[in-house]
This record gives C-alpha cells, sequence and structure tokens, in this order.
C-alpha cells in the first residue's frame, strides 16, 4: 500500500485543489472508496491512519465551506416566491405569468440547492469516515494499555536493559572516533576547541549558579512599595530562574556542535536532551514559586519553613524524575531499545517518581489541615486538596505496581499524565495568583478588591483554556481536540435555530453595543436634555426609564436578527412559554404591566409623597416589577406595582406640593371663645408657610369631656414641611396662651369609692342598717384630691369613671 492504507494512493496528490473552486467530486470518491477499504481492513499502522484522517479532515473542511454557496442567490429567490404567496389550490386561479414566474423560481432554487445537498452528502460520508478512523485508533490505544508485556523486575530482562545501554554508549564513542581519524575533521575540532571551551565554561557558570544570580538581582532591584508591586515584579523576575539556566545548557550544546564530532546518534541524544532539560528548569521554577523560600502575604500552600524547603525538594525531583523519564523514552525509540530493555531502565525512575508523589501527598494533607482552621482559606478548595492528596499517594502505589507486574503501558499512561497534570494544577495556582495582584495594583493596590468577582471570573476563564493542556497530557490527540473545535464552531441546531460560537459573538456584541447606546441615550437625556424643560422630576424620570425599556428590547430584536436567527421559530417557542408564563408568572407579569402603567399614566412620580397601607414614604423609584419608598424613618419600603395600581394610594404631593395643615388645640369650660379664636388666627396668619389665599379657617370643634375643643386648619406652601409646622404652631399657642392666662387643662376623671365602710374607720354595717352614702359625681370631682388621697391612705380603694386605676 503506497500510504499504509491502500494500493497505490497518493496522499500529496489531492493537495493540488483549489480551496477558492468547487471541489472535485470526482477525486474526491476515488479518495473516498480507498479510505473506506482501507477503514474497513484495519490493517494500516497508526501513523498512516492519522495521515488518512488529516487528508479526509481538509476535504471536509472544503465541503463544509462549499455548504454556504449562493446563499445569497438562494435568499433571494425564496424571498421572490413568499411575494408571489402561496400557489392556488387550481392552477387556473392564477394567471398565467404568475404561474411561470413560480416555475421558473422554484426551477432556479433547485438549481441553486443543488451543490450544497452534494456537499452536505460528501460531508456527511468524510465525517463518518473520520469518526472510523477515531474509533479504530481508540480501539488500539485501549488494547496497548491492556496489553502484558515483560516484567522488570524479572532479572531474565536486565541483560537486555545493560546491552542496549552499552550499545548507545559505543555508538556514540564509535561516531566521535570515526570524526577524529580524519585529518579535516581533526584539524577543525582543534580549530573550534578555544572557542567551545569557553562557551562551555560560560554555559556551565550560567547552569549553575544563574539561578541564584536571579535571586540576587531581584533583591537589589526590588523597590520597597506595597506587596502588590513586589509579588509580580519578583514574578517577574523569577522567570529568570528558567531563561538563564537554559541559555547556559543551549552555550553547551552550541559547544559540543561547534566540535564537530556529534554524529547523527550523538544528534538524536542532544535533541531529546534539550526539551528534558527545560522541563526540569520548569518544574523546579514551579515548586519555588509553590514553596518560597520567604514569609510572603497569601502564601499558596499553607506551610512552616521546614516544610517549604522540603517542598521544593520534592519538587525539584519530580521535575528531574519526569526529565529522565522523557529522555529515556525518546533515546529507547530512536535507538530502537527492545521492549524489555526499556521497561527495565524505566521502572528505577518510575518507583522513585512513586516515592516523591508519596511525599507530597503528606505536604498537600498538612497544608490541608493547616488551612482548616484558618477562615481566609476556602473550604472548598480545601477538599479538592485533600482528595488530590490521597490521589496521589493510592497513584504511587498502584502505578509502580502495575509497572511490575507487567502493565507497563498503562501503568506509564496513569503515572506520567497525573504528574505532568500536578505541573499544570501548580502554574494555575501561580497564575491565580498574578490575576489577582494584577487585578490588586489596577485597583490601586486596595487588599479588599481580592474578594471581587473579576479576578473569579478570570481564574474560571484561565481554568477553561488550560482544558486542552490537561487532554493532551491524558493522552488526547490532536486530531480529537481539532474534531471538537469543529463541533464547537459547528454549533447546536434546534428545530431551524443553529446556535454556533460565531452567531452568539455576533449576538452578544450587537446586543452589547445597543445596550452601551441605550445607556448612553439615557444619560444624555438624563442630565443634559430633560433637565432645561419644564418637565417634573417624575416625568423626566419616566422619560429616562421608557427610553431604557424600549432601548433594550429593540437591541434585543436587532441582534436575534443581526444573528441570522429565525423569529418565527423564535415566536413559536415564545408561543409556548406563554402558556407557562400565564400560570407560573402571572404575578411577575403583573407587576411588570403595572410598573408599565405607572411610567405612562404616571399616578405617582419620583419624589411624590405617597401613603399606601398607613405607610408613609418618598418614591425613589419605579422599576419593572416593584417600587421603592423611603419612609420618614428612612427604612426603604419594596412594593409591588400591582398593589400601587389596584390598591388606594394617597399621593401628597401629586401636581403641586401644596397641603394643608391641621392643628387641634382645646381650652378650659369658662374660657372667652371669641379671644381664643382671634389668637389662632393670629398664630396661623403669623407663620410665614401659611397661605393667605385661601386665609386659616378656625373652628369650635365642640364641647369635649374636658376642654373646650378648637382646630386651625391651614393651607401650606409646601406640605412637606407640615410637621414643622405643626410643631412651630404648637409652640406658638403655650406661649400666647400662658401670655393672656388663657388655660388649656388637663383629662378630668371621676372617683367613685368601693368600699365606703374601709373609709369610716372599718366599723362594720348593720344588716338594717341604711346603705353608706357615696359620692355623686359631681360630688367627686369637687373634693379635693388631698381628701381622696387621706382616704385611700386608710385603706379605702377607689376607681376611676369608666374603669380606671384602682
Amino acid at each position: 500500500m503506497g500510504s499504509g492504507f491502500a494500493p497505490g494512493f497518493n496522499a500529496g496528490s489531492v493537495h493540488a485543489q483549489q480551496t477558492d473552486e468547487a471541489p472535485d467530486y470526482d477525486r474526491w470518491a476515488l479518495i473516498a472508496s480507498r479510505a473506506s477499504e482501507a477503514v474497513e481492513a484495519a490493517r494500516a499502522s497508526t501513523g498512516a491512519l492519522e495521515d488518512l484522517r488529516t487528508l479526509l479532515f481538509e476535504w471536509r473542511d472544503r465541503f463544509n465551506a462549499a455548504q454556504n454557496v449562493n446563499a445569497n442567490a438562494i435568499a433571494t429567490a425564496e424571498a421572490q416566491l413568499r411575494a408571489l404567496g402561496p400557489a392556488p389550490a387550481e392552477a387556473a386561479a392564477e394567471g398565467s405569468q404568475i404561474a411561470a414566474q413560480r416555475v421558473a423560481l422554484n426551477s432556479e432554487l433547485i438549481n441553486l440547492r443543488e451543490p450544497i445537498q452534494r456537499a452536505q452528502v460528501a460531508y456527511s460520508r468524510a465525517d463518518g469516515l473520520i469518526k472510523s478512523i477515531d474509533r479504530i485508533i481508540r480501539e488500539r490505544q485501549t488494547e496497548k494499555l491492556m496489553e502484558l508485556g515483560p516484567s522488570p523486575v524479572n532479572p531474565q530482562n536486565w541483560p537486555d536493559a545493560v546491552s542496549a545501554f552499552r550499545e548507545t554508549i559505543a555508538d556514540i564513542r564509535a561516531e566521535v572516533s570515526k570524526s577524529l581519524r580524519g585529518e579535516v575533521r581533526r584539524a577543525e575540532f582543534y580549530g573550534a576547541l578555544p572557542l567551545s571551551i569557553v562557551l562551555t565554561l560560560i554555559g556551565f557558570v550560567l547552569l549553575l549558579r544563574g539561578r541564584f544570580w536571579a535571586t540576587l538581582a531581584l533583591r537589589l532591584v526590588m523597590p520597597k512599595s506595597t506587596a502588590s508591586v513586589q509579588w509580580v515584579l519578583g514574578w517577574i523576575m523569577s522567570m529568570g530562574e528558567i531563561v538563564v539556566p537554559f541559555i547556559g545548557y543551549l552555550l553547551i550544546n552550541g559547544a559540543v556542535y561547534n566540535t564537530g564530532l556529534v554524529g547523527i546518534r550523538g544528534d538524536l541524544i542532544l535533541t531529546a536532551l534539550t526539551p528534558a532539560v527545560l522541563i526540569f528548569l520548569v518544574a523546579r521554577w514551579l515548586a519555588l514559586r509553590c514553596f518560597p523560600r520567604g514569609e510572603i502575604a497569601h502564601p499558596p500552600l499553607v506551610l512552616g519553613p521546614e516544610d517549604r524547603r522540603s517542598g521544593r525538594l520534592y519538587g525539584g525531583a519530580l521535575g528531574l524524575v519526569i526529565s529522565i523519564f522523557y529522555f529515556v523514552r525518546e533515546t529507547s525509540q530512536e535507538m530502537a531499545w527492545s521492549n524489555e530493555a526499556d521497561v527495565v531502565v524505566l521502572f528505577p525512575v518510575m518507583v522513585l517518581a512513586g516515592l516523591i508523589l508519596i511525599r507530597l501527598s503528606r505536604l498537600l494533607t498538612k497544608h490541608a489541615r493547616a488551612a482548616s482552621e484558618d477562615e481566609a482559606f476556602d473550604t472548598y478548595r480545601n477538599r479538592l486538596t485533600r482528595l488530590l492528596a490521597k490521589a496521589l499517594f493510592l497513584l504511587a502505589l498502584v502505578a509502580p505496581f502495575l509497572g511490575g507486574v507487567g502493565y507497563f503501558t498503562a501503568a506509564e499512561s496513569l503515572l506520567l499524565p497525573s504528574v505532568l497534570s500536578l505541573l499544570l494544577l501548580a502554574a494555575l495556582l501561580i497564575f491565580q495568583r498574578v490575576i489577582n495582584e494584577v487585578y490588586v495594583l489596577a485597583n490601586g493596590g486596595r487588599e479588599e478588591v481580592r474578594e471581587d468577582l473579576m479576578p473569579v471570573l478570570l481564574g474560571f476563564g484561565m481554568v477553561v483554556l488550560s482544558l486542552p493542556a490537561f487532554a493532551l497530557v491524558w493522552g488526547a490527540r490532536v486530531a480529537d481536540l481539532s474534531e471538537l473545535w469543529v463541533r464547537f464552531t459547528k454549533g447546536i441546531t434546534l428545530g431551524n435555530i443553529t446556535i454556533s460560537p460565531t452567531i452568539f459573538l455576533m449576538l452578544a456584541v450587537v446586543f452589547a453595543m445597543g445596550y452601551v447606546l441605550t445607556r448612553l441615550l439615557q444619560g444624555t437625556l438624563k442630565n443634559t436634555v430633560l433637565p432645561k424643560t419644564k418637565m417634573d422630576a417624575g416625568g423626566r424620570n419616566a422619560i429616562v426609564s421608557g427610553v431604557g425599556y424600549i432601548g433594550i428590547f429593540l437591541s434585543a430584536l436587532i441582534a436575534i436578527t443581526s444573528a441570522g436567527l429565525d423569529l418565527s421559530s423564535i415566536a413559536i417557542v415564545a408561543g409556548a412559554l406563554s402558556v407557562g408564563i400565564g400560570f407560573g408568572l402571572q404575578n411577575i407579569v403583573s407587576n411588570f404591566v403595572s410598573g408599565i402603567i405607572l411610567l405612562i399614566e404616571r399616578p405617582i412620580s419620583q419624589g411624590d409623597w405617597i401613603e399606601v397601607n398607613g405607610q408613609h414614604g418618598t418614591v425613589q423609584q419605579i422599576s419593572v416589577r416593584s417600587t421603592r419608598i423611603q419612609t420618614f424613618d428612612r427604612s426603604d419600603l419594596i412594593i409591588p406595582n400591582a398593589d400601587l395600581v389596584s390598591g388606594t394610594v394617597t399621593n401628597y404631593t401629586r401636581g403641586n406640593t401644596v397641603g394643608r395643615v391641621i392643628v387641634p388645640v382645646g381650652v378650659a369650660y369658662g374660657t372667652d371663645t371669641r379671644r381664643v379664636e382671634g389668637i389662632l388666627r393670629e398664630i396661623a396668619r403669623a407663620h410665614p408657610m401659611v397661605l393667605m389665599n385661601p386665609e386659616p379657617t378656625i373652628l369650635m370643634k365642640g364641647f369635649g369631656a374636658d376642654s373646650l375643643d378648637f382646630e386651625i386648619r391651614a393651607i401650606l406652601r409646601d406640605v412637606n414641611w407640615i410637621m414643622s409646622v405643626h410643631s412651630d404652631m404648637n409652640h406658638e399657642i403655650a406661649k400666647r396662651f400662658v401670655e393672656e392666662g388663657i388655660e388649656i387643662p388637663f383629662g378630668q376623671r371621676d372617683i367613685w369609692i368601693r368600699n365606703p365602710e374601709a373609709l369610716m374607720g372599718g366599723t362594720p354595717i348593720a344588716p338594717n342598717a341604711p346603705e353608706p352614702k357615696t359620692d355623686t359625681p359631681t360630688e367627686a370631682r369637687e373634693r379635693r384630691p388631698g381628701e381622696v388621697a387621706q382616704r385611700v391612705a386608710e385603706g379605702g380603694s377607689v376607681e376611676g369613671d369608666g374603669g380606671g386605676d384602682k
């Protein structure tokens, strides 16, 4: 088979297809038939199947693009057919020209839709072949995981490892010796040796001391500023712990190549060594950031100095283990080691990784225990930390056991992704801290903003963006991720509506623009235009609110139309939901409609003083569901709009602020009533808030139980001052009555004696003796209070008229 899946198949020949032209369906038919044979046989290698999948993926993209051709012409023809209206039941009922035009449009639509339908069929076939290839590859991966191979603890396999290692060293030595035997190569070597030595020395210095120089530079340039500034600068400078040593390694690597002694096998080893060194440096940097040396605010992990020092040691050792594992795996593949040699060399590395994971799980457990006692740490994160610690401990035991038994592929597929995921989690933890510190700096260094929603959302977005990296670590292929992305961008079809990220983005952008424009228009009306009119505050508020509702509605409508969504389908869904809205949300709908009525009819407005259900207050805001009233004791009262529309509401300031004040007052019996009337009229007229048209009125209300009752009734310029005016008039009345000698009486009570025998010295009353005489109400009123008090002290009890105190 030419490409591993079909005889005579040339994968590169199809790339001559022009992407901007219609797909070559004849060539596609040939490729699809050969691909179907390869999939049915399932004998091609995994690499060949991956190549075939890539080819099919390109063709599927072409067919997907071809489904959008003639879109404008189809829309135009459909619009013309809608303009003609539905075809009549009888052909004779329609004119010949209209009928001919309808036939022509239908024929044109068929021709326009033909390439789309052909592309859809081809797309479905390509998609089915891709799914079949993915299924075959996944089945092979599963079979490989469950395959029982040679055991690394079997002594019979050890000689193969020793032999493979010796052969690799011997091959490299032979390449170097062969290079030195030639006169030209030897001369080049001696000529390049001084430069290579210099590069090597500089490289070793940077590699060994670069991290300490980066730390020293950080201490020298660290400003005496806020903690956030110091942390961010420290994080930036700490990158030198990766960059400087890696530059040193590159200098050493360049020095080795400069000698001219590197052959094919040496080049393979050096190529595999470069990523391994970078992995180790990154892992060590992550350990230094997660387990910092000094005491810092908001530490990533709640651990003591000794535990942090152990964490740095174990983190660096784990990075070294991963580097060795990667280097050995790449070397074994390039040098064609046997499977026995491969597992024997890697098994000690796997055991060492398990021991390090046990140590790290203990440190995580200590952190979770310490953090559970500190309220500043999230309990949910602590539970995840405990779960992670248990998973690491279990992994450290299971992976070496599976590898020792012989399931080395399964053990490797379990251990390496777990360790790499641990490093990714450490990186997420550090970058989450970076987001928090940068957000604090952006808000002027205020520490309280750490608890805001924005850092949480940014951190969540960072976690979402890291999901593809986790998927790749755990064995997902790039093709799997690209397939997910294709399906994600294609969207979800619900009936006749297709919701894709592009449509959603268009919908969000257009609606956001409309929303911003609406708010800008509201601000302009509220602050610039409406204050220059003669409208009151309530009318201006109603106009601003109405503009906001209309603007948001139009923004949503335009956004839906711009996104290409079919409003007729949405109308059907809305009609179905209206039944549920009518029954389940009738109160909300009622309040919404009532809010609209309040804004249009305006029985109350913002700033009005109203009374609802016995509660007085000032209208602060009329929203779409409820109205907020601030009572006079400065508490907010939320009233549903339906209660304001259907209930009784007293508006004291509707239209104007003129209102009436009533001040009651009583005088003692025997006072000249006309004289009292004149004094009260003078008091009412003298107050500046009282209007003279109409003049204040003085009424004698009647004869009370204790006094002659009068009332001052006056119209005020501003009813909001009613309590102050009432108080001022009372003060003036008290002052004038004292000056004029007019008495304001207090409440009178009649006293009735229940046990008169006690007032007679305790002498019992004879059976036939006449009943003791008691006071009449008039006599009781005229009796001196001191006499009554004396009688009570002697043992008698008194009772007021109408149930008074005993």
